[in-house]
């Protein structure tokens, strides 16, 4: 591969970074509203079984993708077909699959509700998971053709400010199914947020009728990746089922409202995805390896970076962001400071396996189980313990979320030990100017913990905290290639002479 197309990849990557980065602000403007008028108005019981229910949703809806959230890439890479026929038999088997889901959850309530309590409204619930399948199918098509921008405003803008306009209203006329349907109509939303743009990258089929044969092996090739896919999920949901075993609703609801604040990083890695997919199957398709190593190490650099500063800024004042949802919900600050951290040491097994699943499929696959079932064990373990010293619910929650930490940690290690064997070149996200950049920010931190009101260490400590880790990291960590991230109009050719 040339400098220049070298160049140009990463010029790709730093272009979804900086879209993503944009989706990761509005996406925290409007999950603070939604937390607050939850917490607030639903409370922490309502919200822990709303919490639950998701679990089992979110299961059904990532299964019903088929793992063409990542496949996709591939299979319009080595197709001939025109794309649209490509998406069109993509769409087909995630509705149809997905559709049969739906039935049996609608039919057997108990997964989402195993108290046995819920409304008629919230029993509708199942009716979301056919978009929400097809939505992660139509944002990977639009991806492949480096359409992020549709990402960030289905899944950053619409779902998200649907949910929190729609729960403030229906709390009103539907106290008891209010954030149920907020969640139904924010799915839908999120959907024609989604096809109307796919409609126009792709446009219609072109004479094409349904095969169910080449659905059924459309099912069957991916379906390592649906379970990796499944999987990976499964280690953010997990702790939320355990907890529900073991301690109330309302200790669930507070864990939950911990887990979204810290998702929000998550974001940052998981948008970077449809980007890095179709530049790594290019890079396979050339046999370049060594460009997929310097992309992977890249980007995971950039990422966590980024979920570095998020968790000092969200995790240092961790009491005043909980007390934002409600005074119940600072119990849940030990929670949040480890599923912050978890955030940043998992983005090394992420972009790992954004490559793995192209060339370590099975191998990747039984890495993720592995971590998934020591994940279950850690927990189980820190939920005994935390009762047999007699202590509260809070604690569960907190031991819950240092066993994702751990098993997440460790799967980074693995993956991408794997990765640079495989590809005979080391793959790297971690250098030592995070360390150096994180220090005056904990110092920044505490001093505004310590001596300012609340208000006034959110509105000035957690800026306070980014700029000085931002002023660090830019002056002693960033090279030309990290700086492509903040330059919005450098093309790949002028990155290129820039860096040459």
């Amino acid at each position: 591969m040339s400098a220049e197309a070298a160049n140009r990849d990463i010029a790709a990557l730093a272009k979804g970074g900086r879209t993503n980065f944009l989706g990761f602000i509005l996406r925290l403007a409007a999950r603070v509203p939604f937390l607050f008028i939850a917490g607030r108005l639903y409370g922490a019981e309502a919200l822990g079984r709303f919490a639950y229910a998701l679990v089992a949703l979110e299961l059904c809806g990532m299964l019903g993708s088929l793992g063409l959230k990542r496949g996709l890439a591939h299979r319009l890479s080595e197709e001939s077909r025109h794309p649209a026929n490509i998406v069109g038999d993509a769409l087909l088997a995630s509705f149809v699959v997905s559709c049969l889901l739906a039935l049996v959850l609608w039919l057997f309530p108990l997964p989402m509700f195993p108290g046995g309590q819920f409304s008629e409204i919230e029993r509708l619930l199942p009716l979301a998971i056919p978009p929400l399948a097809m939505t992660e199918v139509a944002l990977a098509a639009l991806a492949y053709r480096y359409n992020v921008a549709a990402t960030v405003n289905a899944r950053a803008v619409v779902e998200p400010w649907t949910l929190s306009i729609a729960s403030a209203g229906l709390f009103f006329i539907v106290p008891h199914g209010g954030m149920a349907l907020a969640y139904i109509l924010s799915i839908y939303a999120a959907a024609i947020a989604a096809f109307v743009p796919l409609l126009r990258s792709y446009g219609l089929p072109q004479g094409w009728r349904p095969r169910p044969a080449e659905l059924s092996r459309l099912g069957l090739a991916y379906l390592p990746l649906a379970v990796a896919d499944l999987v990976e999920w499964g280690t953010r949901r997990l702790d939320i089922a355990i907890l529900g075993l073991f301690a109330s609703p309302a200790a669930v609801g507070v864990y939950w409202a911990a887990q979204q604040v810290a998702s929000l990083p998550q974001k940052l890695k998981t948008s970077f995805e449809p980007i890095l997919g179709p530049v790594i199957t290019r890079n396979l398709k050339d046999g370049n390896l060594a460009a997929i190593a310097r992309q992977v190490s890249q980007v995971g650099f950039w990422i966590m970076a980024a979920q570095a500063a998020i968790a000092l800024a969200l995790g240092i004042p961790g009491e005043g962001v909980m007390g934002l949802v409600g005074p119940l919900f600072v119990a849940g600050t030990g929670a949040l400071a480890f599923l912050l951290a978890a955030e940043v040491v998992a983005a090394t097994a992420v972009v790992s396996e954004a490559a793995l699943v192209y060339v370590a499929r099975m191998r990747n696959l039984w890495i993720s189980v592995a971590t998934i079932v020591l994940q279950g064990g850690l927990t189980v373990a820190g939920m005994m313990l935390v009762r047999e010293m007699g202590l509260g619910p809070m604690f569960m929650a907190a031991a819950a979320a240092a066993a994702l930490m751990l098993a997440l940690g460790l799967s980074s290690l693995v993956k991408a030990w794997l990765l640079g064997r495989i590809l005979g070149q080391p793959v790297r996200n971690w250098r030592w100017v995070l360390l150096w950049a994180a220090a005056p920010a904990v110092i920044i931190g505490w001093l505004a913990t310590r001596y300012l009101p609340e208000w006034a260490e959110l509105a000035f400590g957690v800026p306070a905290i980014l700029v000085s880790y931002g002023a660090v990291i830019w002056r002693f960590g960033f090279g030309p290639e990290e700086r492509l991230l903040f330059r919005r109009n450098l093309s790949a050719d002028q990155a290129a002479n820039r860096e040459g």
